[in-house]
């Protein structure tokens, strides 16, 4: 199989006017040639922080802060989840995961709640659907059997001393929310030497220096960060101190849409588009251990393919803007996971 286009190459995203040659799913070679195709080609995105549970109660929680919308354990997320049954919260989260993979998306890491039947239950969801799902699962210990890794919701709301081991035994990776509402939990957090941390808004120097030191990436949030009105993650300073990858969190706050979530950090943040970019691609790839996000010989051939002479893209300059910026799910002309 070949593709043909502005192939966006490498760690830095250059962009090439060439073919992409795949062979058996895999990256055989880039080439730089000519070719008519007006397509843009870059490795597909991958969500690094979802909680794809909540796509049974889209845009409940509108106009309400942290503790009202997604709390543990009495939030509109979590009232809603209690009474969703399983057939109900297998099919939503299947529709999301549609979605994703439709906009672009070949992969993501979720956080799912409900312990072990949650678990199951996203495995049921992606079964079918041509995407990745990482799965963080919560809850009593076992659910380690189903899932890759453990996801806490926070340090300030329980001790994870025993899941943190058992992710240790199990060898598998602890994640854990951390500096959202506040940063009370963040030192707390850094105690359970995880694996990734996710948020991190009031991080500060002190934080960071430990997070250097331990090399331990960052899932950033910022839409989901402004809708709760929790403040601004430091993202120039969290890239000057790790790697940073870009996810949408909660579906019901905000549709799971990496080209909304990349415009949103383009603009508001102290980033270049090609950082906004890897971000979305190449860290959360490497997070995963999903062997993409790099569009290079011998990388896994997971891309996502924009029609560059859609009404949208016609006439840009910029290929890496154009994506970070401008494109939208109604650009996206091929996903290949």
């Amino acid at each position: 199989m070949e593709l043909d286009g502005t192939v966006l190459c490498g760690q830095s995203f250059d962009p090439i006017r060439g073919r992409v040659v795949i062979e058996d799913g895999r990256i055989e070679a880039v080439e730089e040639t000519e070719t008519a195709s007006t397509d843009i080609i870059l490795p597909a995105f991958v969500n690094a922080h979802t909680h794809l549970g909540d796509s049974v109660t889209k845009d409940a929680a509108v106009g309400l802060g942290l503790e009202e919308a997604v709390a543990p354990p009495d939030s509109v997320k979590h009232r809603a989840l209690a009474a969703a049954d399983r057939d109900e919260l297998v099919t939503a989260m299947r529709r999301t995961l549609r979605y994703m993979q439709q906009t672009g998306t070949m992969g993501c890491i979720d956080f799912r709640e409900s312990g072990p039947p949650g678990a199951r239950a996203l495995r049921a969801a992606a079964d079918g659907v041509d995407l990745d799902v990482f799965i963080l699962g919560s809850g009593d210990t076992a659910v380690l059997d189903i899932a890759d890794g453990y996801g806490a919701s926070g340090a300030n709301d329980d001790d994870f001393a025993t899941e943190r081991d058992a992710c240790d035994a199990a060898g598998v990776p602890f994640a854990i929310h951390a500096g959202e509402p506040d940063p009370t939990d963040i030192f707390p957090a850094l105690e359970l030497d995880p694996d990734l941390l996710v948020h991190m808004v009031h991080a500060v120097t002190e934080h960071l220096e430990v997070v250097a030191n331990r090399s331990i990436p960052i899932a950033v949030c910022p839409r989901a960060n402004a809708t709760l009105g929790v403040g601004r993650p430091p993202i120039r300073e969290l890239l000057d101190h790790t790697t940073v990858a870009l996810g949408t969190d909660n579906v019901m706050l905000n549709p799971p849409s990496m080209f909304r979530e990349m415009a949103f950090t383009a603009a508001g943040f102290d980033v270049t588009d090609r950082e906004v970019l890897r971000m979305a691609t190449t860290a959360g790839a490497e997070i995963a251990g999903f062997d993409s996000g790099v569009i290079e010989p011998g990388r896994r051939a997971a891309l996502t393919v924009l029609d560059g002479d859609s009404d949208n893209l016609s006439g840009t300059v910029n290929p890496v803007s154009a994506v970070v910026r401008r494109a939208t799910g109604t650009d996206v002309k091929r996903v290949l996971c």
